[in-house]
């Protein structure tokens, strides 16, 4: 089944750009993007809808993450997306007569991960695609595959918000890395947001694009990941790292999607400054460690719990000051 399709033609067109939306988008999502990518209408922009609805949404998506389930149907449905893009490209550059090596692949969180597949990626019957100019990939919910040869000439820009509470941005720090150790030349860059595209990663996106339209190779060491003061700790690590530490230990027990977790993060991490001294800091998501929940009968977050000695001894529960937390945990409150 043909793909819905939007299609802007620059004034000038001489490109391919495809645009893939996210989860819960449509095919009209990322046509606001073009007056900043392209403002001299070099580019015919394609900008398919995807193939499956989201309930509840006037959106759809590629493939189904939350409701599938089974890792093997998102699997299925991410491969016969990607067939379809693919179909799609060769079936547009052929009616426009452009080159689908001289084209752009871009997208944004699902969008963003099948726009790094299909442009980096070899066919599941191991043969190889026409590789294109380039793979913008903002916020790109990544899938793993089989790198083709061909795509170290393909250039990356990848871009991630710090604060992206669906996609962790060391996903995209890590694939950064990985992309240029394969030799592919990869620009990385990351934004204090959350899970969106902001005005200063569209410059430097058009910053990139022009580079990548005059034939230049952008390519930057991803730097080195900020020390985080308060670090997260797996249902592997817990026993070393909180019930046989040798300091009390403060546990912020917190999930993605909960707003009063975020807005006491950036306290938890006060705490953690000023007390590094005397007490390790660290996070547990519940979403990723439901069993470390379960055992501490985490029911409500935020729950900031003090562990000595191999236990929970005390804990606060929901947003407070500072000074709060830490009277209800039995610190000496530090004004």
């Amino acid at each position: 089944m043909a793909l819905v399709t939007n299609m802007v033609k620059g004034s000038s067109a001489q490109r391919l750009l495809l645009l893939v939306h996210g989860y819960a988008a449509d095919e009209q999502d990322l046509g606001g993007l073009l007056p900043y990518l392209d403002p001299d209408g070099v580019f015919a922009a394609v900008m398919p809808r995807a193939p499956f609805p989201v309930p509840g949404t006037p959106g759809f998506m590629w493939y189904d993450m939350a409701g599938a389930g089974v890792g093997d149907e998102v699997a299925e449905q991410f491969a016969a997306a990607l067939a379809e893009l693919d179909a799609l490209v060769d079936e547009q550059c052929a009616l426009l007569g452009f080159d689908r090596s001289e084209a752009i692949f871009g997208g944004f969180s699902q969008g963003g991960g099948l726009a790094l597949a299909l442009g980096l990626f070899s066919k599941p019957d191991g043969g190889s695609r026409v590789n294109p100019a380039g793979v913008l990939a903002m916020s790109p919910a990544t899938m793993t595959g089989p790198i083709d040869e061909g795509a170290r000439d393909v250039r990356v820009l990848v871009q991630h918000g710090t604060d992206d509470p669906l996609i962790p941005v060391q996903r995209s720090r890590d694939l950064a890395r990985d992309l240029r150790k394969f030799g592919i030349p990869t620009v990385y860059r990351e934004y204090p947001m959350e899970h969106q595209v902001a005005l200063e990663g569209l410059r430097d996106a058009r910053t990139w694009l022009n580079e990548v339209l005059a034939g230049e190779r952008p390519d930057e060491p991803v730097p080195e990941d900020p020390i985080e003061l308060v670090p997260p700790v797996t249902t592997a690590q817990w026993d070393a790292e909180v019930l046989h530490s040798d300091r009390p230990v403060i546990v912020d027990f917190w999930a993605p999607w909960c707003q009063p977790c975020r807005q006491v993060s950036p306290i938890v991490e006060q705490i953690a400054a000023m007390r590094a001294s005397s007490y390790k800091v660290v996070k547990v998501n519940i979403d990723d460690e439901p069993k470390l929940a379960q055992e501490y009968g985490v029911q409500s977050i935020p729950m900031i719990g003090l562990f000595r000695n191999g236990r929970l001894e005390r804990a606060s529960l929901g947003l407070k000051p500072r000074p709060q937390i830490e009277a209800e945990l039995g610190m000496l409150v530090i004004p």
